[in-house]
Formats: structure tokens, sequence, C-alpha cells
């Protein structure tokens, strides 16, 4: 059984997840198909399909999945592409969608 203190420390850890930011362009999206090159079909919040970018400083610290929830950032100048920011573990995933912060049009958790 665990102690209400180690309940305590997870419900702290859960709640230093990234989260995106709005003002910089970014949003929840679905990894949907790996396209090779460093690209990805990504589902994005508003309902469109873009193609993202995965930096080398993502690319060489974390694999990324079909299915995986990400923060993705959108590109200024062609709307239609994006870059990935950020990839959330799929317990991380979960925690989010329990906590009711992923969009209901994303919210395969």
């Amino acid at each position: 059984m665990a102690t209400e203190e180690q309940y305590e420390s997870l419900e702290e850890d859960v709640s230093r997840v990234r989260l995106p930011n709005i003002k910089e362009g970014e949003m929840f999206g679905i990894a949907e198909q790996l396209l090779g090159a460093s690209k990805i079909r990504v589902i994005c919040e508003d309902g469109e399909s873009r193609t993202g970018r995965i930096p080398g400083k993502i690319k060489k610290r974390m694999w990324i999945r079909e299915g995986d929830l990400l923060i993705v950032s959108l590109w200024d100048f062609q709307p239609d592409k994006c870059d990935i920011r950020f990839r959330y573990t799929r317990t991380q995933a979960v925690n989010l969608s329990r906590r009711g912060k992923v969009p209901k049009s994303l919210d395969i958790f």
C-alpha cells in the first residue's frame, strides 16, 4: 500500500508537465504517420493535418511513435507545417486526459 506522502509526491510530479504556450503558437497534436527524414504527419487540435519537423535536439533524446501526444509550434510563413516541441509519455498523456487538459478532438487516451 502506498502512503499518503507517496500519493502527494505523485501529484506533484504530474503538475510539473509542460503545457502548450498559446502565445507562442503552440498547440497539442497527435503523431499520425512517420514520413522519414525527420518528418512526421501530425493531427493538430484545430483539426488540421500538418507535416511536422523533428529538430535534432529532440530526435537525439526521444523517439516519437504513431499515437504519441505532442506539443507542436506552427510556422508563421507556412501554416501547413510545424515543429515538434515536446513529446509526452503515455503516462503523462493519460494524466493530462484525466485532468481535462487535452482537447476532446484529440482525446484518444
